[in-house]
């Protein structure tokens, strides 16, 4: 048995996938106890993960819980020895909420769902199973609206972000704003700085990167004017793909409080009633473009080359995988492994 060295950050997986992209114009959702029983089973070198994150949207967990329901997803948890970790806010219409630079109807219907999620980490904090994680966010809105007008349209979204702080600090929450080519104003690294910068609440309100996600950063998919590589870029020149993912994740992880370890092939993909972002791919894919290893140390280690220590988990994020791919117990054991490998080559010891 291999001798893994760390044991920090934790390692979570996500819950989402068996929702995010189901439904009726695609495959049946994945319930709730089938992602923890698929979770908890995964083992690699006798390493197991230490949580999943969490989407707040039925048929997982619904933002207007109860207490007794909130328990009950405690006791779920801690029977199979996962905590909680990240909890995803249903911030769109068609979850309940609105768009961050809509009418003012949108704005608080956004707000209503975010502070919502806030209560929910705060009760699920203070019951022990969620000792670490943030509320995830985005515009809720797609950029075909945003160009209409990016200036003022950037401020809209940013009024609602620093409103949406308010609420997430006055219950000891901090938000993570997802950055992909699919939401408003969130859709290229430069925009995604610049609302961060906007919103100047590096406390309250910090990135979450998915390595999927932030991949398209560079090839500007949606936003042309800000890639970091040409259009026949040879992703295996390594030294031009170190010089654009340098910049990339220097002007990012100051911000990053969140992180994803993921797999990309350079496409976008949509499924189910999910606009189109970066496609999820599993580690081993063929067709994969990272080194997930060593591109995930660009996002945990500062420019000293020591680890930021900035959070304490790492998620999975494996959206639109197909039923039959997450049904399957060795999907969950190859993604661990490379979890492990994350943490073994960038980790800690707490």
């Amino acid at each position: 048995m291999m001798s893994h060295p760390h044991n920090f950050p934790k390692l979570h997986n996500a819950s989402w996938p068996g929702v995010v992209g189901k439904g009726p114009d695609s495959e049946p959702p994945i319930d709730l106890d089938t992602m923890l029983d698929l979770t908890a089973a995964a083992e690699v070198d006798g390493v197991k993960f230490d949580g999943t994150d969490v989407f707040l949207f039925d048929p997982h967990v619904n933002v207007d819980s109860s207490d007794d329901d909130l328990k009950a997803l405690t006791e779920k948890a801690a029977a199979r020895n996962l905590k909680l970790g990240s909890l995803v806010a249903p911030v769109w219409e068609p979850t309940g909420g609105g768009s961050a630079m809509g009418s003012d109807a949108e704005v608080e219907s956004f707000l209503t769902q975010v502070k919502k999620a806030c209560e929910i980490g705060q009760k699920l904090r203070e019951a022990g199973i969620r000792p670490y994680g943030g509320i995830r966010i985005d515009s809720a809105v797609g950029p075909g609206a945003w160009i209409e007008n990016p200036e003022e349209n950037q401020k809209k979204i940013a009024a609602t972000f620093n409103k949406a702080c308010d609420i997430a600090e006055a219950h000891g929450e901090v938000l993570v704003a997802e950055g992909e080519i699919c939401w408003a104003g969130m859709h290229s690294w430069k925009r995604m700085v610049e609302l961060l910068e906007m919103v100047n609440r590096p406390n309250v309100l910090g990135f979450q990167a998915d390595m999927a996600h932030t991949f398209l950063y560079l090839m500007g998919y949606n936003a042309p004017e800000d890639s970091l590589v040409p259009a026949d870029f040879d992703f295996k020149d390594e030294a031009a793909f170190d010089e654009a993912y340098t910049k990339l994740t220097d002007a990012l992880r100051p911000w990053t409080l969140d992180f994803h370890v993921a797999q990309n092939d350079g496409t976008v993909f949509g499924s189910g009633s999910h606009d189109k972002t970066g496609r999820h791919c599993l580690p081993d894919d063929p067709n994969g473009k990272l080194d997930i290893v060593k591109r995930a140390g660009y996002w945990l280690r500062g420019k000293d080359g020591e680890p930021t220590k900035k959070f304490k988990h790492i998620c999975w994020d494996g959206c639109m995988f197909s039923n039959e791919t997450m049904m399957k117990p060795e999907t969950w054991n190859s993604i661990l492994t490379s979890m492990v490998a994350v943490r073994d080559a960038h980790g800690w010891t707490e």
